[in-house]
């Protein structure tokens, strides 16, 4: 029976661990470079270093992607009930061009990137991306609210911004 109970409370442990959320980047993710819209390579933490002292809602997505094109209304709803809230986008998009045509098509409103070599990359694998989109709440102090939401937690999300305002 101890056995038993053990092997339960490992089993929870392990699986709570996880499952927990993170407060930081790794310095994977940190130090992987992006792509701009002008098409220059931008480590990650220069990106967010350029929000300092913001709110910051990440969304990882592609103009491929249908539940991404699916979640733009309530993406834009959010957008417009958090004005104060900085925007950046990061597209698994295989080429510039479809992600600078995903773009403008959608009328993104925010700071705009590339990951280079798409979601099952080194950018992906450091965020431990397995679902588009997906949204990261980064706060004024620079840590991580809230790392993994998808387009079924606008609830979520927008009760994470509002606990931020």
């Amino acid at each position: 029976m101890k056995k038993i109970l053990v092997y339960f409370t490992i089993l929870i442990s392990t699986t709570s661990c996880m499952n927990a959320q993170k407060s930081g980047f790794s310095k994977d993710a940190l130090n992987e470079n992006l792509l701009s819209l002008e098409e220059i390579q931008i480590p990650f933490k220069d990106i967010l270093k350029k929000h300092e002292g913001k709110v910051v809602v990440i969304e990882c997505w592609a103009s491929w992607c249908s539940d991404c094109v699916k979640a733009m209304p309530k993406l834009k709803e959010l957008q417009n009930n958090n004005p104060n809230v900085d925007y950046i986008f990061i597209s698994m998009d295989k080429t510039a061009d479809k992600w600078k045509a995903g773009i403008e098509k959608h009328e993104l409103k925010g700071d705009h990137y590339l990951a280079n070599d798409g979601m099952k990359g080194a950018f992906g694998t450091a965020i431990n991306l397995d679902w588009i989109p997906r949204y990261i709440i980064v706060d004024k102090t620079g840590k991580i609210v809230l790392y993994r939401a998808i387009e079924t937690d606008f609830e979520t999300i927008n009760s994470t911004l509002n606990s931020l305002k």
